[in-house]
């Protein structure tokens, strides 16, 4: 007999309803040319819609080239990644999952070589850039950022809005906004990297600022029948720094402000953070911010077996689950969890959102 799943009820989100509740997280692949997807990203990415995901999202990518990771990032700021991107998109909504997309500034994380090769800072003379921040203090063994002008931080917002709009161009149905792993917007809000004195820098209002600022744009050049969600890091596991409670008071911001859902991550703004890592670490903390600020969830971080996501889910802990090492060990994992759930999956039904 067919049983009932939360893990597989579909979910609506705008014009958007995804047909079950495992999604893909946004996986860097590192193996892009000039910020252009290619062949390794259709079949990475489509390999999951085949195995029966929700919502696939792709790999953190540039809003511009300096806000890649390493130079072999994925982007989204020409033309010719908004070709690419939609090739693996017709792709994958093919097999019946939605779309989406990270929209990623690293700061003072970027400019770094492939984690194979050391991911460490690549210079200038080998491709590399000069990394910008909230602050002009390094991350670890890193470079030195410059840290950003008032003016340079006002350009941000519309540079993110300006790949949103070519992620629609590019048919994607969620754009998510990458606050969190210690990048840019991370580095604004954790109170142990900003030390700005101005407005962007000081107390909460002011380090969110910015978060806010890009949020309001991009949710106004997003269309509105479209999802948008953001990505936190809801503790930075340090004394001094950002918190769960801090991250209910963003996250209510953020939802006021037309943010649909919060993909609650933690850690990464400083490299020598003490994190508890074990299964289901994270899920605390997508619970707290689904309760307390009273926004939709998503939770991450060594989810691996069906019962498991089914439990996160089924108690209100949180609205989906979004798996990485999981898919990419078994990336059929969804078809595989819903027979041992007994579920009624959806397939051959596919995704629906409004034209």
């Amino acid at each position: 007999m067919v049983g009932v799943s939360h893990l597989f009820e579909p979910i609506k989100l705008r014009d958007l309803t995804v047909r079950n509740r495992v999604w893909v997280s946004p996986m860097c692949q590192y193996s892009a040319t000039d910020g252009v997807p290619n062949d390794w990203h259709l079949v990475h990415l489509g390999q999951f819609a085949i195995g029966g995901a929700g919502l696939v999202i792709a790999e953190a990518s540039g809003v511009v080239p300096e806000g890649r990771i390493t130079p072999q990032d994925t982007g989204l700021y020409n033309d010719d990644q908004v070709a690419a991107w939609r090739r693996i998109n017709d792709f994958v909504h093919a097999q019946g999952a939605a779309t989406g997309i990270q929209l990623a500034h690293a700061g003072r994380k970027a400019s770094t070589s492939q984690p194979w090769n050391g991911g460490t800072t690549v210079d200038a003379s080998e491709g590399g850039w000069q990394t910008v921040s909230s602050t002009d203090n390094a991350f670890g063994d890193l470079a030195a950022p410059r840290a950003l002008t008032a003016e340079e931080i006002a350009a941000l917002p519309e540079q993110f809005a300006a790949a949103a709009r070519r992620a629609d161009e590019a048919d994607f149905d969620v754009v998510e906004l990458h606050f969190a792993h210690g990048y840019l917007a991370h580095q604004f809000y954790s109170p142990l990297v900003n030390d700005r004195t101005d407005a962007y820098g000081g107390d909460f209002e002011s380090r969110v600022r910015v978060l806010l600022e890009i949020t309001d744009a991009v949710r106004a050049a997003w269309p509105e029948g479209k999802p948008l969600f953001a990505r936190l890091s809801a503790t930075d596991w340090a004394e001094g720094g950002w918190t769960g409670d801090d991250s209910v008071r963003l996250s209510r911001l953020l939802a006021e402000r037309g943010v649909d859902l919060i993909d609650a991550s933690t850690g990464g703004a400083i490299p020598d953070a003490q994190i508890p890592v074990r299964s289901g670490y994270q899920v605390p903390f997508a619970r707290q911010i689904k309760l307390d600020a009273e926004v939709p969830t998503a939770s991450v971080g060594l989810i691996t077996a069906p019962e498991q996501a089914e439990e996160i889910v089924a108690s209100g802990s949180a609205d989906a689950v979004l798996l990485g090492r999981e898919l990419l060990r078994d990336p059929h994992w969804p078809l595989h969890a819903a027979d041992r759930l007994r579920a009624d999956t959806l397939w051959p039904v596919q995704y629906e959102r409004a034209r």
